[in-house]
């Protein structure tokens, strides 16, 4: 019988370093908030595979729908014989988007791709050139997404050069003592310094930043944002694969501040693992490209699409918009009790819904991240029976991510589970 070990040398002999993995730990098989690993040995998921089974492990009706699909047909690429399961999604998608405005929508197959399409289309609607992101943000690992991530190690390191007319502004975090004020501040010098606004092809920004530290945009930034593009007949552009699909109590994080991007990003929780992403914004914005400037050979694959589907009937049907409420309640009670203890140590709990992090600090100052004690409780978790992960712009960032199907017993355990581990790693 192969052991965690074992299959870890044999990936190590195979597998290029730079696809390494956070535990040595192999998954054979998973349900809802559970996972076992080929050992036998049980975690509960608070990872979900970086926010993409917002509906579980293996959610029975997502199951029901790629096996039923598999069973008829795995491709035909939408672009040369499409099927019905990839309109009715488009037309599900675009209904479900923020906004009064008419949408369209593409699909493609990974977050990276709906970014770069994203751009591609901005550009092609305003025939300009530049791109603004913010620091922090992380878009993807592709050269262009790379270029628009705000954060070198481990994703930039090494890997330029990056395409050119990329551009950064700040972004706020009270924490680091960052305001709207200056990250507007810090756009409008670089209207002045690097590229006129009337060159600016799209601002994009993650309503919730991902790797970033799960830095919240406050609403009045993004409302700025929108009369900024507005002004300029500048694209905004939302990126919402993490964010998105009940994530944080929404079904996209824009409706928090009542915004209408001109087009948004979707991936990750879009279909229980299986996958896809989507381009989706106003209609006139997404005609730009000419018939066949857009497309990939698996995007909008069928299984994906059935997966899609089936997620969004069980968001809707399990109230899952409720229930990342109710679990972002539960999180902030148990770590809010955690920054009490341990002031010196946590910085700040943060996040909507079920997009809850943890900023690890030395002395309570935001200005001495504290990455060892980070390291210390993810390397730690696997025995506490947990599955945690890390972000932040100094990986001193714990980030909370589970099912919003988890049940109350289980998010109940892993809480506990979550405080003792971060007891015990104090104390040592």
């Amino acid at each position: 019988m192969s052991t965690n070990a074992s299959l870890q040398t044999r990936k190590q002999k195979v597998f290029a370093q730079g696809q390494g993995n956070l535990y040595p730990i192999f998954v054979e098989r998973a349900d809802n908030a559970e996972v076992w690993d080929v050992e036998g040995n049980r975690y509960l998921d608070f990872g979900t595979g970086i926010a993409v089974c917002n509906t579980g492990h293996a959610h029975p009706k997502v199951v029901e729908a790629v096996q039923q699909q598999v069973a008829h047909f795995s491709h035909s690429c939408v672009m040369i014989n499409p099927y019905e399961s990839a309109v009715a999604l488009a037309e599900r998608l675009t209904q479900l988007a923020p906004g009064d405005s008419d949408k369209k929508a593409i699909f493609v197959t990974t977050g990276a791709e709906a970014v770069e399409n994203a751009v591609k289309i901005a550009r092609a609607h305003t025939g300009r050139r530049g791109v603004v992101a913010f620091n922090g943000g992380f878009h993807g690992r592709t050269n262009l997404t790379m270029g628009l991530t705000g954060k070198i190690t481990p994703y930039k390191d090494k890997f330029g050069p990056f395409p050119g007319e990329i551009y950064h502004a700040p972004f706020p975090s009270k924490l680091h003592g960052v305001s709207v004020k200056d990250a507007l501040k810090g756009l409008e010098t670089l209207f002045k310094v690097d590229i006129a606004p009337s060159d600016v092809a799209a601002i994009i920004i993650e309503p919730i930043q991902g790797e970033g530290g799960f830095y919240v945009a406050p609403p009045e930034l993004l409302q700025a944002l929108r009369k900024l593009c507005d002004q300029h007949g500048i694209v905004l552009i939302c990126d919402e694969i993490q964010s998105g699909f009940a994530r944080t109590g929404h079904w996209f994080y824009t409706e928090a501040a009542g915004i209408e991007a001109d087009i948004m990003t979707m991936a990750k929780g879009i279909a229980g693992g299986v996958p896809i992403s989507a381009v989706v914004g106003k209609a006139a914005i997404m005609d730009a490209p000419p018939a066949g400037g857009l497309g990939g050979t698996y995007g909008g694959s069928p299984l994906g699409c059935a997966a899609a589907l089936a997620v969004l009937d069980v968001i809707e049907q399990e109230s899952l918009l409720e229930k990342a409420r109710w679990i972002e309640h539960q999180f902030m009670e148990t770590l809010g009790a955690l920054k009490q203890r341990y002031p010196d140590l946590v910085g700040e709990v943060r996040g909507a819904g079920a997009m809850i992090a943890m900023e690890l600090v030395k002395d309570g100052q935001a200005d001495k991240p504290n990455p060892e004690l980070t390291k210390a409780l993810i390397g730690k978790a696997s025995e506490y029976g947990l599955i945690l992960l890390a972000c932040g712009f100094y990986g001193n960032v714990i980030r909370l991510l589970p099912p919003l199907t988890i049940p109350e017993k289980h998010l109940t355990e892993g809480l506990q589970a979550l405080t003792k581990l971060f007891d015990d790693c104090v104390v040592r």
